[in-house]
């Protein structure tokens, strides 16, 4: 997975913890101003397995519900000083973005129109006190179930936009995505008048390699030389799959001698070990085509940029491979001269 794609905070299991902490849903925060009645359902939880944050009063629930990693199963009481359950339930359905909050409303209220305010300020669920202590079980299960269903159905919404934009066999960009960035950063270098520099990086003789030791060792030569790129990058920058074996790297804020830098640095990151593959290691090298805008370029033409960086990885090739080549001038540029 490449630098851009990573999702720090999001578990693959929601039953797991993060760094050695409990699970958002494994966790539950209980509002009450009982202390006795707050202590005893504190004990109820705990016996079920739930990690429980007691509280007693709707200012404090609130403030612990700020935290990244607050709890998504809410028990209220309705009547709290400083802010009751009603208005805490409002405020949480109104911050509540992505990560849904099941608050179950404990209330000695009974009337219709009570049960009713409540369960339109937000509430999920409510139970009357006095209660048995099965009931609320139970109805805490079926709030488990309910963010379990959520938790299940925000990773397949991750694992679906992940491969929309991420090349299978790699893990990194897609040509499509990479593409979409460059556009992006394009734009932001035209705000801004920043430097902007491309590499177009191909693997030599990478033909050879499917013919001599079949397309599964080629597969894992393109996945460790995706990896290598990342792993010699900064953070901000982008690597994508333009092609077969085809790699387009996008370098924000780099003039035309860092971007010879970094390719350089590319280009032995490569070279300098084989690929440990399943046919035993094989020596792999990249050629590199670069092109680059510099900051007072306010006008740049995407399409010639890149034919830019594609002219200069040929010239690469045909001066014997294993090398950096740079673009004179941006044609780009050269248009805007004109």
């Amino acid at each position: 997975m490449d630098k851009f794609s990573a999702l720090p905070g999001l578990s693959t299991d929601p039953e797991t913890a993060l760094d050695g902490k409990a699970s958002p849903l494994n966790t539950v925060l209980i509002a009450e101003d009982d202390p006795i009645f707050r202590r005893i359902l504190e004990s109820w939880f705990k016996r079920w397995d739930y990690e429980a944050t007691a509280v007693e009063n709707g200012v404090d629930a609130w403030e612990v519900l700020q935290k990244e990693d607050a709890p998504q199963l809410v028990i209220l009481d309705w009547m709290m000083p400083g802010m009751d359950g009603i208005e805490l339930c409002r405020r949480i359905r109104k911050r509540d973005q992505g990560t849904y909050r099941y608050v179950l409303l404990l209330t000695a209220k009974d009337d219709k129109q009570d049960v009713v305010a409540g369960l339109e300020a937000g509430a999920d669920d409510y139970l009357t006190k006095p209660f048995d202590v099965d009931e609320l079980h139970a109805r805490v299960r079926a709030g488990k179930r309910i963010l379990d269903l959520q938790a299940a159905l925000l990773r397949a919404q991750t694992a679906l936009q992940f491969d929309a934009a991420h090349d299978r066999l790699t893990a990194i960009w897609n040509r499509g995505a990479i593409l979409d960035l460059l556009k992006r950063e394009m734009e932001r270098s035209r705000r801004t008048h920043d430097s902007l520099g491309i590499i177009m990086a191909d693997v030599d003789f990478f033909k050879k390699v499917n013919d001599t030791h079949g397309h599964p060792v080629g597969d894992d030569v393109l996945r460790e030389v995706g990896h290598r790129l990342v792993s010699a990058l900064r953070s901000y920058d982008a690597v994508g799959r333009y092609g077969g074996e085809e790699f387009l790297i996008v370098v924000p804020g780099c003039d035309p001698l860092n971007l010879l830098v970094t390719a350089e640095r590319l280009r032995r990151k490569i070279a300098d070990q084989p690929v440990a593959t399943s046919a035993g290691p094989v020596p792999v090298t990249i050629s590199l085509g670069l092109a680059a805008v510099q900051a007072e370029e306010s006008e740049i033409d995407p399409e010639t940029f890149l034919r830019d960086a594609d002219e200069a990885l040929y010239a690469a090739k045909a001066r014997g491979r294993n090398r950096v080549e740079s673009a004179p001038v941006s044609r780009a540029a050269a248009q805007q001269s004109d």
